[in-house]
């Protein structure tokens, strides 16, 4: 028994984990492998309730779990809160930093019968199949923040970035081990012409790659990584960067799939896994049945492969994608000419009855 604690969130975040536990109903009667899923308060529906967007007894429950299904956070009912009452760094950051997942693995695939999704050509993005590996709990985003007020009027914003050789470590050593398990090439990805933390970063790379004589190291500046991600995405198999490169080139690499709601991520570190779709709230198409859960969906096989260790489980959940797919089922986000327009729930049952009769 895995106990799980599901954190819908705001705007579609709710549509689409519905959707991912429908499937993993599916995985629990098509295995018999019994999940006990408990939902909790998050996000801005949290704040509006008990004035908090991270309550306690959601900690405490996630910290209780094997595992934590995140469905979305934010919106801009809460943008103008306090920075500290907002959903993303009231409540995400601090959960990431709670739950100790420095390492975030954002694989980007592109299933056949989507290449034409993409918007650049079929033949620059068939086959591709990467991963970036992002630093979660430091740089720019945990660093100390201040204002100033100006003598002679306006403001000084200052922001720290940090990184200690640890932190570096710790999450490249996640790459290494994972780009040893595909095609044996790792690109660490940096700004070390000019960022002091960057030549950190590649200096603690560069220093562990002898501990991985199989795996092919080399490093790229971050303004060419992501003009090479959009010119020959297929020249890459695992990247690391830290958490500010990390977040912007994954969020890059989603567009190569067709779209954002195709990717899924898992954050691992410490003892409990958190697995949610790197796409955000979408507040203008909640409550419409708009959304594609397929990303929440793939973040599910994700938890069973990397918090459960039910690799069969996950790849029936992922076969069961890629078949509804090549049957011309369609959300919104994904729809070509000629294909099958379904909802965020018809999407889900589809995937869930291929994985009960799979």
């Amino acid at each position: 028994m895995f106990k799980i604690t599901v954190l819908p969130g705001d705007g579609i975040g709710p549509e689409v984990t519905a959707g991912a536990l429908r499937v993993l109903r599916a995985v629990q009667k098509r295995t018999g492998v019994e999940f006990v899923t408990r939902e909790a308060l998050f996000g801005g529906g949290a704040y509006d309730q008990t004035g908090t967007p991270l309550p306690e007894e959601t900690l405490r429950q996630c910290l209780d779990s094997d595992a934590v299904l995140l469905g979305a956070v934010g919106g801009p009912k809460w943008d103008n809160l306090p920075v500290h009452l907002r959903p993303e760094a009231g409540a995400l950051l601090p959960l990431r930093k709670k739950l100790e997942v420095y390492a975030n693995i954002r694989p980007s695939v592109v299933f056949s019968s989507l290449a034409d999704a993409s918007t650049l050509k079929r033949e620059v993005v068939e086959g591709l199949d990467i991963v970036v590996v992002r630093e979660l709990t430091g740089g720019l985003y945990f660093g100390a923040k201040r204002r100033e007020e100006l003598s002679e009027g306006g403001v000084r914003v200052v922001e720290t970035l940090e990184y200690t050789t640890g932190e570096i470590e710790r999450v490249a050593r996640v790459a290494f081990e994972l780009a040893r398990k595909r095609r044996k090439k790792l690109t660490s990805v940096d700004k070390a012409n000019v960022l002091e933390s960057s030549r950190l970063w590649r200096e603690v790379v560069s220093g562990l790659a002898g501990a991985y004589p199989d795996v092919e190291l080399n490093h790229m500046l971050v303004d060419n990584c992501a003009m090479q991600l959009v010119r020959n995405p297929r020249q890459f198999d695992v990247l690391v960067t830290e958490n500010m490169f990390g977040d912007i080139l994954s969020d890059q690499a989603s567009q190569l799939t067709g779209s954002i709601g195709m990717l899924p991520s898992a954050s691992l570190g410490g003892k409990v896994g958190l697995y949610e779709p790197i796409h955000g709230s979408a507040p203008d198409i909640a409550g419409q049945n708009m959304a594609n859960p397929i990303a929440t969906i793939l973040s599910v096989a994700m938890m069973l492969r990397y918090s459960f260790s039910l690799d069969d489980a996950a790849g029936l959940v992922e076969q069961a994608v890629n078949t509804v797919l090549e049957e011309g089922y369609r959300t919104a986000d994904i729809m070509q000419p000629g294909m099958r327009p379904v909802g965020t729930m018809e999407m889900a049952e589809l995937v869930a009855e291929k994985v009960e009769k799979s």
